[in-house]
């Protein structure tokens, strides 16, 4: 059975359902995997590597978003000064690379131009399987990236690939999607306050 399996008679009864299928999903998360997650982005920060993230759709939605939070917010206020790049974002090479090569190719094919061994990427895909984001995982793998896959459903290809899987228990595309957006928020607010002045942490807004 996946959520909704019936009709709702109103959207306060079917949010009040939504977000209890929200909860439920957060609490499948592996809190161990999200340190080491954060330990991989700690690292590539640090060593001044670059971080590249890429999703379709809504995926890809959070991933331009993680461009903000990873960039700006985590080099703000400490000694942190993060390089993260969309491969989501970037509209001509996407749309040159889909109609002259293939879709499947239009991560992998920027990060064989762009990535370097030390560098990171994260994918966010709700099945964990669409081709594009399974090569590029693949790639990144096998060229001396670390690879964190953001996934739902029943994981897919990339979660098997991926050096830490943040897997989402859950069967709707919405609260994956939710679930993947808080992860990316959670991540670049545990790195940016771990990296802070306790002083200065009661003084700012996350």
């Amino acid at each position: 059975m996946t959520f909704p399996d019936n009709k709702f008679s109103n959207a306060g009864s079917y949010a009040r359902a939504y977000f209890e299928k929200f909860q439920d999903a957060v609490e499948t998360i592996d809190w161990e995997k999200l340190q080491q997650a954060a330990d991989i982005l700690t690292k590539v920060y640090r060593d001044g590597g670059m971080v590249y993230s890429c999703g379709n759709g809504g995926s890809a939605a959070i991933a331009n978003h993680l461009v903000c939070d990873h960039c700006k917010l985590v080099q703000t206020d400490t000694q942190l000064t993060p390089r993260v790049v969309s491969l989501s974002a970037t509209v001509e090479i996407i749309t040159a690379i889909g109609n002259d090569i293939s879709y499947d190719e239009i991560f992998l094919y920027q990060l064989r131009s762009l990535a370097r061994p030390g560098d990171a990427l994260i994918t966010i895909s709700s099945s964990g399987d669409s081709e594009n984001i399974v090569r590029a995982a693949k790639w990144a793998k096998e060229n001396g990236l670390s690879v964190i896959s953001m996934t739902g459903f029943s994981g897919g290809r990339s979660a098997k690939i991926a050096d830490v899987n943040l897997h989402v228990t859950a069967d709707n595309y919405g609260v994956i999607e939710d679930a993947h957006q808080s992860l990316m928020h959670i991540l670049a607010q545990y790195v940016r306050q771990a990296h802070m002045d306790e002083a200065v942490i009661k003084q700012r807004k996350f």
